[in-house]
């Protein structure tokens, strides 16, 4: 998790109250992160990932005026037609195709201030942009651009301007390779033929994104006042929340916010947008989830107190909110705001006797084969895109999608796991190889037998990437699973697949059950996916693998 420190005079200035020192910490501690402690004017907190708006001393004060009921409610934020405008071109649509840009004016930036900004940037870089990679955050001194400002894409030898704290004129291929930023992030815009660039009316260069802003027009200093803020990135609505965390916050230093048209090749957005999330709320749901039974008055009360509105039986979520997706994600706050401390404890009328799941211990069995040939276990989502599943793979599975997906980048539910992986090996082409891999997990598919309408299956899925992976190895590695297992008898056989390479796909069975199919991904797929290094792979049906070895069908 990250570690927050700020300067308790400043957050007690932006609270607007301020609390004995016991006093503090206790509130700190159930406002739902961990206070590692107080000392020498200094508050060390520890933010929990999905709080990223309490990153900033401003939304930390924020949220902690509102749990300790100072300042309780939705604050309203608004923001000021500009007028002005950020072009984003089709060439860029490829390489980072969205941003979400806006003014802040008024602010007279001192050393203090300064410091809480590229504070709030590189924690944000760190969180909620994943090391720049989902999201990278520019701030340039509005008074040195000229508009309209242009979001392009060119190629880095025609991208030349002084780096930050560079000592000259570069080119972006060469800050890739000479400036300490550039190394340190040039893997995120590896393989590009062309590279994102925002432009100002005279051509001036203002940054490179996710790598580094221009010295001339990229620096914050105690002369500025007015700032021109974007976020870019891969999905709109990643870039839209973490735009209003910072503006928010700015606003919260005395800055006016000041909106700008982003003109997109087939629409035209208004950013930043300051509207709540509206969430439809089942009291009698929220209450059966936490053992209360809060009446409406008084659940509007504690939802004021988390810092949000309440109208027509619908929560009213802060703009710079990330983590409230469901309405459970509301009872949990509202557990905050009632005081886990004030809950009863209950013992539980039921007597049980608790033992691990036999399908548990089977993938425990399995994990710890694979760990044996020098595999490392991976974890990725259950949600994907077509892009990922189908796209990249050549492939052409029918997925399931979500009817309301928060995000553009997770609208549909993964078909299979060697997506995932791919994804995997291709965000660690700098590390050293070989890079063995696998994971195991429910993959989701059209099902109209199910009440939902959607089945689900568990799979295991093993990945290897290095110059000499081929089909021998994956195959080795899948038959010394099944003979650990004690299955024999199992037929392989050579299988067409579209992301593998032809004659060099197999499926194995058993009897009339297929456990899975394996071998070498086509040089297609690995370029999707930016590999250079050849790789295997294989995928498992867990469940008809657990039934052959435990209910003995051989």
């Amino acid at each position: 998790m990250p570690t927050v420190r700020f300067n308790k005079g400043v957050f007690e200035h932006y609270a607007g109250k301020k609390l004995p020192l016991e006093q503090l910490k206790d509130r700190i501690s159930f406002l739902g992160t961990d206070l590692e402690g107080i000392e020498d004017e200094v508050i060390t907190v520890e933010v929990f990932p999905n709080r990223p708006d309490l990153l900033s001393v401003q939304g930390f004060a924020r949220a902690f005026s509102s749990f300790i009921g100072h300042k309780t409610g939705l604050r309203e934020y608004r923001a000021m037609p500009s007028r002005e405008r950020v072009i984003i071109e089709k060439a860029v649509s490829s390489v980072r195709p969205y941003t979400s840009c806006a003014i802040v004016k008024g602010i007279r930036y001192d050393d203090e201030k300064i410091r809480e900004i590229i504070d709030i940037q590189e924690k944000l870089h760190i969180t909620y942009g994943r090391n720049r990679r989902k999201v990278a955050i520019g701030i340039y001194p509005f008074e040195k651009i000229q508009t309209p400002i242009r979001f392009t894409a060119k190629r880095p030898e025609d991208i030349v301007f002084r780096p930050l704290e560079g000592s000259r004129r570069m080119n972006a291929r060469e800050i890739l390779e000479k400036h300490p930023t550039g190394q340190q992030y040039g893997h995120l815009l590896a393989g590009q033929k062309t590279f994102p660039v925002f432009l100002d009316a005279n051509d001036q260069v203002l940054s490179v994104p996710p790598i580094i802003n221009s010295h001339e027009v990229g620096k914050i200093t105690p002369e500025t006042t007015d700032v021109f803020v974007e976020c870019s990135g891969f999905d709109y609505g990643l870039q839209h929340t973490c735009l209003n965390m910072i503006v928010t916050a700015m606003a919260d230093m005395g800055g006016k916010v000041y909106s700008m048209e982003l003109a997109y090749p087939d629409k035209t957005i208004v950013s930043p947008d300051f509207s709540p999330q509206e969430i439809v709320i089942d009291l009698p749901y929220i209450n059966k989830r936490l053992g209360l039974s809060l009446t409406e008055k008084e659940f509007e009360k504690l939802l004021g107190r988390m810092g949000f509105g309440f109208k027509g039986k619908k929560a009213l979520v802060p703009c710079y909110r990330a983590d409230i997706l469901h309405q459970i994600d509301i009872g949990e706050d509202i557990a905050i705001a009632h005081g886990y401390e004030n809950f009863e404890e209950i013992i539980p009328k039921v007597a049980t006797v608790a033992r691990e799941a036999p399908i548990e211990a089977f993938k425990g069995k399995l994990a710890e084969l694979l760990v044996g040939l020098g595999m490392q276990e991976v974890s990725t989502y259950h949600l994907s895109n077509e892009d990922h599943q189908n796209t990249r793979m050549n492939a052409s599975f029918h997925l399931v999608k979500l009817a309301n997906a928060i995000s553009q980048e997770y609208p549909v539910l993964r078909a299979w796991l060697l997506p995932g992986m791919m994804d995997v090996l291709g965000r660690n082409t700098s590390y050293e190889y070989p890079q063995r891999i696998f994971q195991m997990g429910a993959v989701f598919s059209k099902d109209a037998k199910e009440e939902t309408g959607v089945g689900e299956a568990r799979k295991l899925a093993v990945a290897v990437s290095h110059e000499r992976a081929d089909y021998t190895e994956i195959r080795q590695a899948v038959e010394y699973l099944l003979r650990s297992l004690g299955l024999a008898d199992w037929k392989v056989a050579e299988h067409d697949h579209p992301s593998f390479i032809a004659g060099r796909c197999a499926a194995i069975s058993v009897g009339k059950q297929h456990l899975a199919f394996m071998g070498e991904l086509s040089p297609l797929v690995l370029k999707s996916w930016g590999l250079e290094m050849p790789a295997v792979a294989a995928e498992m049906d867990v469940a008809a693998l657990f039934s052959l070895v435990f209910q003995g069908k051989r």
